[in-house]
């Protein structure tokens, strides 16, 4: 690990502040669980290192002071821990309960937070590795199109490195419609909508997110609209392990059948992807067996599998069905 100079500030502003133009030389600290491990493997290698452990309410959860409540709103310091143990949270966000109580294990999800969560790195492993220079690394070539793949991206169409984005909140969170307040330079904020928060990388010079370099996530926004909502992870095991597909899913029902349905597939393509062809299959219809299924199988089209990761294909259609059901209130016939 090279060395690096620590920063300990007490405001956002004093942590924007210390940012720089472009990306590389100073990193932002939360739990660390993401940009240690860059450190040790020499793909992030920080002359200054900022931590936002001491700024103030950045770790709050906290409803409006409406009657009745409007929107909660998430510090970006949260841990993954405390939102998943949130009574509001786990009462009005079934999704985001459940995916933040998945991510890792224990030791993960106490350190870890919202804003880390958002904001990580890709966890390709040619990308991780100190010795390959990818496209992300300056390189002119995305090892994984014709290497090993199979932990890869099937939705790829136009996109020339096919990381998965990494983030099991993102899915949540943009299923329920979810917005991002960032701080940059001089204290300006700025409120963005999260589903167009993620961005594609092409190169050494972008992020898997739309923040500039000298700017900082300060909160998320879930506005409380009465949705029934669910996460569902395929994974090889139970704990700490990244998803190979997830689904999130949130709508309204009304008379019986669904309205406003939003279907947001994690873990597929190189940013969270909302799934317009599986919203429309649900949309309007009761839930049951045959439609949570056909809507699975609708999320499916369009993927141009790689090499190793066609196995990919019939998980999106069972985690978007069982994620539908999930919300619904049907029982696990799975567990």
């Amino acid at each position: 690990m090279r060395n690096f100079t620590y920063y300990r500030p007490g405001t956002a502003e004093q942590a924007v502040a210390l940012l720089e133009a472009n990306w590389g030389n100073t990193e932002l600290l939360a739990g660390g669980t993401d940009l240690h491990d860059l450190q040790k493997e020499y793909v992030a290698q920080p002359a200054r290192v900022v931590s936002v452990s001491g700024i103030k309410g950045l770790a709050t959860i906290e409803p409006d002071n409406q009657n009745p409540v409007r929107w909660i709103k998430i510090g970006a310091g949260a841990t993954l821990a405390a939102i998943a143990a949130d009574a509001q949270i786990r009462q009005r966000f079934a999704a985001l309960a459940t995916a933040a109580s998945e991510v890792g294990g224990p030791q993960i999800r106490n350190m870890g937070t919202l804003g880390g969560n958002l904001c990580q790195r890709n966890r390709c492993w040619y990308f991780r590795d100190e010795h390959v220079q990818c496209l992300l690394k300056g390189g002119n070539r995305c090892f994984a199109l014709d290497g090993e793949n199979r932990y890869h991206a099937i939705f790829t169409q136009g996109h020339p490195c096919v990381i998965v984005h990494p983030s099991t909140l993102a899915p949540a969170l943009i299923a329920l419609g979810a917005s991002v307040e960032i701080m940059g330079p001089n204290g300006a904020r700025r409120t963005q909508d999260l589903a167009k928060f993620f961005f594609a990388p092409r190169n050494q010079k972008d992020r898997e997110h739309t923040l500039a370099a000298n700017e900082m996530v300060m909160s998320v926004t879930v506005p409380l609209r009465g949705l029934s909502s669910a996460s569902y992870e395929v994974r090889h095991k139970q704990s700490y392990d990244w998803p190979l597909v997830q689904a999130a899913v949130a709508f309204d029902m009304n008379g019986g059948k669904t309205a406003n349905v939003k279907v947001v597939l994690g873990h597929v393509a190189p940013t969270p992807m909302i799934s317009e062809a599986a919203a429309k299959a649900l949309q309007g219809q009761p839930v049951n067996e045959g439609t949570a299924a056909a809507a699975g199988r609708a999320a499916a089209t369009g993927a141009k599998p790689l090499s190793q990761n066609a196995y990919k294909v019939k998980l999106v259609e069972v985690a978007v069905k069982r994620a539908i059901l999930m919300a619904a209130g049907h029982k696990r016939y799975w567990e």
